[in-house]
């Protein structure tokens, strides 16, 4: 119970922080609804499809692939990077706040938000149209598990190789960019060429996409999706283990200091 409380505690912390200066909760709606809004266009023009079909095909990868991306991983990052600027983890090491808590209290923060932007870019679909075909829980276990990979990204980026909160943009841009393109968040896998297709495989984000789509848009199930999800759940695993490591090392760090 003292863990939970402590968490809760923390995640509060985080969402009230962000909603006194809103910025950051407006860009990371805004953003993925537009992308949401020119994705089903291109494609109701492209496939030749009715707009309601349309919004239905984008709607998951954008969410897991876009919108989730931003929030998750860039809002992790820049919130380890500000924690640290700020001097709150000293602060901490005086406090009897656990570290355990106080990482489980960031990871949900940005879990709460993630369903905020999951309940608001499938509200703008379902406007639209859109329908959801498979289990709206095999489809929260989706984004639970892209939240989870997507934070321990983000500790792990912001631990090892932010400095300053300048770098938080260029960390995005380099690492997270070129994985969205390749993993279909802005094109469907099906436009790559042979080589490309071959890569991603290996892309976390396109198992999302696959799970997600597969799930939301053509109502298979988690058997029939397994692959995508033993690999995101995996790396969702793997990522949150090497973020609580990396954030035990940074603890260390700022001891000696």
């Amino acid at each position: 119970m003292k863990y939970l409380r402590e968490t809760i505690a923390v995640a509060q912390r985080i969402l009230a922080e962000l909603w006194c200066r809103k910025r950051s909760l407006i860009f990371w709606a805004i953003f993925p609804v537009l992308l949401l809004i020119l994705n089903s266009l291109i494609l109701e023009e492209r496939v030749q499809i009715p707009l309601a079909d349309a919004y239905t095909l984008a709607a998951p990868s954008t969410l897991v692939g876009a919108a989730l991306f931003f929030s998750g991983l860039g809002g992790s990052l820049a919130t380890v990077v500000s924690e640290r600027e700020q001097h709150t983890l000293k602060r901490l090491f005086l406090s009897p706040l656990s570290g355990v808590s106080y990482f489980l209290g960031i990871c949900l923060a940005y879990v709460v938000i993630g369903l905020g932007q999951t309940v608001l870019m499938y509200g703008i679909a379902f406007s639209q149209g859109a329908t959801f075909e498979g289990s709206i829980a095999a489809g929260l276990l989706i984004v639970l598990l892209s939240m989870a990979a997507y934070v321990g990204v983000g500790f792990v980026l912001g631990t090892q190789l932010a400095r300053r909160t300048e770098d938080v943009n260029s960390l995005v841009a380099a690492f997270g960019i070129p994985l969205m393109i390749l993993g279909g968040a802005f094109m469907p896998t099906d436009f790559f060429p042979e080589s490309l297709i071959n890569l991603t495989r290996f892309n976390p984000i396109f198992h999302m996409i696959e799970a997600m789509v597969g799930i939301a848009a053509e109502g298979n199930t988690l058997a029939e999706v397994g692959e995508h999800v033993w690999f995101l759940g995996i790396f969702a695993v793997a990522m949150v283990g090497t973020g609580w490591l990396s954030y035990q090392r940074m603890v260390q760090v700022e001891r000696q200091l």
